[in-house]
């Protein structure tokens, strides 16, 4: 394992991703706290989990599609939002402007009570 420091880090970006590629596990430092780790993403790495959780923050962050995350996951797109439920992260997301017009279409105000 090597240490690098954010402050070299930019130096250090090449070497930081060939040690990733060959395999080691690298861990990145801010006042000698770690904040966060390099390392390759094999196979072995994705099937343990960490392709579902990074389609999990992703989507959560709305950096990628749900499809997109289905993808990254290597699950089916109805998988993917049973895991995202499961994981407390909405798949639908409206606005309030959206919702505000939704809920005109049925004849209520943003209360719930009937428009009059």
């Amino acid at each position: 394992m090597h240490i690098f420091t954010i402050s070299n880090l930019r130096e250090h970006a090449g070497e930081l991703i060939r040690r990733a590629e060959n395999g080691e596990l690298s861990v990145v430092t801010r006042r000698g706290k770690p904040v966060f780790v390099a390392v390759s993403c094999d196979e072995a790495l994705l099937s343990d989990g960490l392709g579902l959780a990074l389609a999990i923050r992703l989507f959560d962050d709305e950096r990628i599609s749900l499809s997109q995350a289905a993808r990254l996951a290597d699950v089916s797109v109805s998988e993917m939002i049973d895991l995202l439920g499961r994981s407390g992260v909405a798949v639908i997301r409206s606005t309030a402007e959206t919702l505000e017009r939704e809920l005109a279409d049925f004849g209520l105000d943003v209360a719930g009570d009937p428009i009059q």
